[in-house]
């Protein structure tokens, strides 16, 4: 079988600097005795090339003659002798042609692709001592311009030659496909032509694929796997020494589907995806994934595609399990898909389940999680029942215990398990269940209970198990990052803010190189942004969370809690617009979250709606809020979302059902010891809750007398002033709730009030900030407070003061316009175009009070006043001129 076959195509010639003397020679002295050699791989247009000289001989009156003649030895009589893909010829041809091509008896012109051919090398250097070798190279990106420009009719667009030259290499034959690819279709981009490809195109490839050597095929597919340079590999693949891969490499550069660094041309790796029979790729990437496994190599790349083909037996099932174990730490889908097809090809289950279950609750599908989990933590004797026996018995004697009696799972693989179990019950709310299981574990597993302990309450048990001495875990990254994960914890609740952020953050640090392969309850990063959320550190949070995300920490599994707590953030910076920007990115790409995910998500529906004053929303996301406290019971991480539904219950008069889930959330501060930055937001969230009750119409279904709802937030406040001194933020949120207290029993003072919201913004609570000022600024009855609080809020709602659009004054008119309706000319001042454009987007009063920090009253009056200077009759009138006023501005 040849080793390489010739260009059916004929791709447009387009001459170049060697082709034209060639040419030039044959047309003005065709009887000259030249002796020239046309060499390059296929495609490349020796085949056009070889006619065009063909024509001139013929147009000078210069018989043509073949090899036939020349092997007969009919070479005289003033004949040219043209040999087409003289590379396939057998040696006693190629040595004939030798033997003319130094007698110089008549006109020789040969052409051949570059195969390593002892005789063909001898025919290329008789015939270079004649006359240069015409050695024809790819186009460059003019020549593809000018290829295109004939078949579409018009000069094309640099952007497409430059696209169409890197797909093809600039070899001649795959632009002739493409350009007619483009003029036959009418597509204007490469990959819409390539996906087109002229039926001659396919028919052509097709057919040289059939005809090569089966050995060149399996090189190809090989080398559009990426193994074209794994020499030994690919000597092993093929039966093949040194010298015939040398030879074999060389026909494969040949065929011209190549480039110079031996990769296969875009264009031609599509038709090899495309047309190669499946089974053959199939069994060739089956093949090198075995000898790269058995070889120690990176299996990865060649067993990815071959998922979903069914193969079996114990070769492709090691294959895909060596392929899972590399794809865990960056790819653990993909590793969950590869160890399920390694079960598929034959693999046991149990060899593989506890390293599936870590891949699968990395990749988020917590119910396989859970369901390998179990079985690798169930006795094989029967003994135990999996997930539940070894979380109600903390009294069993571990993972160490478990495998001696039952001859089961290794320790390593039980802790795994116990990990994978207690993660994926973490995200679904049961924390002490968790920490249950974590415990049992032992290890670094068992420190990592510390946190679940702490969080769901039980204080003293988690004290002990910090005093308990160090196991003789590996010194791995995790068990570096655990005892600081709980150490911090504990340190947020027995001591400082600060000190607590300093071991998180650390915590965080160290973890970080471990990326997306780190399986953990809850990430040190989450942690460390709850506890900066809760001591005013946003900055800090911020900061941690944008690494995690950035690293992958914790996998997919992790990536939504890091993005929502980073929504929270920004919800208390009073950035709403950021918030509700990463809520939706979140909740729009998730097909389903866990309850813990869930009731974060929920608990910044309902902030964000609470403080846009929508109340359509807020009930709507209230009863979101009703189902998700349901399904996570409260844990000492919660306590943001519950206080925002302590506020929205307040405000919809729900205080009822939300109150069994705020005793548990007090019981569980009480026996922690209240700590002060765990409960300084709770009794915030209470104050403001007890506020709006007080109100007329807040607490409409509440039982509880509305004499004690002031009291109720005098308590929240009087606990503020209790812990003033532990951190900023305590302080900050005791000074605000001593000025609401005073605000809503009609005592204003303005420099109190002022130095209290800015105080909360410092805090990070830019947005509380500017509503303390904004509703002490409309129960003053001093004019020159309550501006100089407007101005406050303002300030601390990120619009600076006297803010108008550049170019004018407000209300200046537009530049004149041709055909533009003259009307009188209007000035609104600023606070009305401010309520204009709120009347625009569709806000009621009360919305646009809450916005403005004025009341609904007085944005009736503005109304009014809006109405009456553009001499608008009615509603619809007076939104048609806004709108007309606002085409102007725009």
């Amino acid at each position: 079988m040849p080793l390489s076959l010739p260009t059916a195509t004929r791709p447009e010639l387009l001459l170049d600097d060697q082709a034209a003397p060639l040419l030039d020679a044959a047309s003005t002295d065709p009887l000259t005795p030249l002796a020239v050699g046309i060499v390059a791989p296929g495609g490349h247009g020796k085949s056009t090339l070889l006619e065009a000289v063909r024509q001139e001989y013929l147009r000078a009156g210069v018989p043509v003659i073949g090899m036939a003649q020349a092997m007969a030895r009919r070479t005289d009589g003033g004949a040219v002798l043209l040999v087409d893909d003289a590379h396939l010829l057998p040696d006693p041809q190629l040595v004939r042609l030798r033997e003319l091509a130094e007698a110089r008896s008549l006109p020789l012109v040969a052409a051949y692709r570059p195969l390593p051919r002892p005789a063909l090398a001898e025919l290329g250097g008789a015939l270079g001592r004649s006359w240069p070798l015409v050695a024809l190279g790819p186009f460059d990106a003019a020549q593809v311009a000018a290829r295109l420009g004939s078949a579409l009719g018009c000069p094309p667009p640099a952007e497409l030659a430059e696209s169409v030259c890197a797909y093809t290499g600039g070899v001649p034959r795959f632009v002739a496909w493409v350009a007619a690819a483009l003029a036959g279709t009418g597509e204007t981009t490469v990959d819409g032509a390539a996906a087109q490809l002229p039926p001659f195109a396919v028919a052509q490839f097709r057919s040289d694929w059939e005809r090569m050597e089966p050995a060149l095929r399996q090189l190809l597919v090989a080398t559009q796997a990426g193994m074209g340079l794994q020499l030994e590999l690919l000597g092993a693949l093929l039966g093949r020494d040194p010298d015939g891969l040398a030879e074999l490499s060389a026909a494969a550069r040949a065929t011209g589907l190549l480039d110079q660094a031996g990769a296969l041309l875009p264009v031609a790796e599509r038709a090899i995806a495309t047309l190669t029979p499946a089974e053959h790729r199939v069994d060739v990437l089956r093949r090198l994934a075995e000898l790269r496994r058995e070889r120690g190599g990176a299996v990865l790349p060649l067993a990815r595609p071959l998922l979903g083909t069914g193969l079996v037996g114990p070769g492709i099932a090691a294959t895909f399990e060596a392929a899972a174990a590399e794809a865990l730490p960056e790819q653990p889908a993909t590793a969950a898909q590869l160890y399920a097809a390694a079960v598929e090809a034959g693999r046991p289950v149990a060899a593989v389940r506890a390293r599936w279950a870590h891949a699968a609750a990395l990749a988020g599908d917590l119910d396989l999680a859970l369901r390998l989990a179990d079985q690798v933590i169930a006795a094989p004797d029967g003994a135990s029942t999996g997930i539940l026996s070894a979380a109600e018995d903390p009294g069993h004697a571990g993972p160490a215990g478990a495998a001696g009696r039952s001859g089961g799972a290794r320790p390593g693989e039980l802790r795994g398990g116990a990990l994978v179990a207690a993660t994926a019950l973490a995200h679904r709310g049961q924390l002490a269940r968790s920490a249950e299981l974590l415990r049992w574990a032992g290890g670094p597993c068992g420190v990592l209970a510390t946190v679940g302990l702490i969080g769901t309450g039980q204080l003293s048990d988690a004290q002990r198990l910090l005093e308990a001495p160090p196991g003789d875990s590996p010194p791995t990254l995790l068990a570096g990052a655990a005892p600081l994960m709980a150490r911090g914890v504990h340190e947020s609740v027995v001591g400082s803010a600060t000190g607590a952020l300093a071991t998180l953050v650390r915590a965080c640090a160290l973890l970080e190189p471990a990326g997306r392969a780190v399986l953990l309850p809850d990430s040190p990063a989450a942690l460390t942004a709850l506890v900066g959320l809760h001591c005013g550190e946003l900055r800090i949070a911020d900061s941690v969370l944008s690494r995690a995300i950035a690293a992958g920490l914790g996998g997919d599994l992790m990536s939504a809690r890091h993005r929502l707590l980073r929504a929270w953030i920004a919800m208390a910076r009073g950035d709403t617009a950021a918030a509700t920007e990463t809520l939706a990115a979140v909740t729009g790409a998730a097909t389903h979250m866990e309850p813990r995910d869930w009731v974060f998500a929920v608990g910044l529906e309902v902030g964000l709606a609470r403080r846009s004053s929508d109340l359509p929303t807020l009930r709507r996301a209230w009863a979101h809020a009703c189902e998700a406290m349901l399904r996570h019971p409260v844990d000492l991480f919660t306590l943001l979302p519950l206080g925002e539904f302590a506020v929205a219950a307040a405000r919809l008069g729900d205080q009822d059902r939300l109150e069994p889930h705020l005793v548990q959330a007090r019981e569980m501060l009480h026996r922690l010891g209240d700590p002060p930055l765990w409960a300084a937001m709770l009794h915030w969230s209470g104050l403001h809750a007890a506020i709006l009750a007080a109100q007329p119409g807040g607490a409409a279904t509440s039982r509880r007398p509305p004499a004690a709802r002031p009291a109720q937030a005098g308590e929240h406040a009087a606990a503020l002033a209790r812990i003033a001194a532990h951190n900023r933020t305590c302080a900050a949120l005791a000074s605000a709730a001593e000025c609401w207290l005073a605000v809503l029993a009609g005592r204003v003072d303005p420099a109190a009030v002022e130095a209290a919201a800015r105080g909360l913004h410092e805090a990070g609570l830019g947005w509380d900030g500017a509503r303390l000022a904004g509703q002490a600024a409309i129960r003053t009855t001093d004019r020159k407070a309550m501006v100089a609080l407007l101005e406050c809020a303002r300030q601390l709602q990120g619009r600076g003061a006297g803010s108008r659009p550049a170019g004018g004054s407000p209300g200046d008119p537009p530049a004149g316009r041709p055909g533009a309706t003259q009307r009188p000319v209007c000035r609104l001042s600023e606070r009305e175009q401010e309520v204009a454009e709120l009347v625009l987007a569709g806000m009621t009063y009360r919305q646009i009070g809450d916005r403005l920090f004025i009341s609904a009253k007085t944005v009736e009056h503005h109304v009014a006043r809006i109405r009456q200077r553009l001499g608008c009759t009615g509603r619809s009138d007076l939104l048609a001129r806004l709108r007309e006023l606002a085409a102007e501005r725009g």
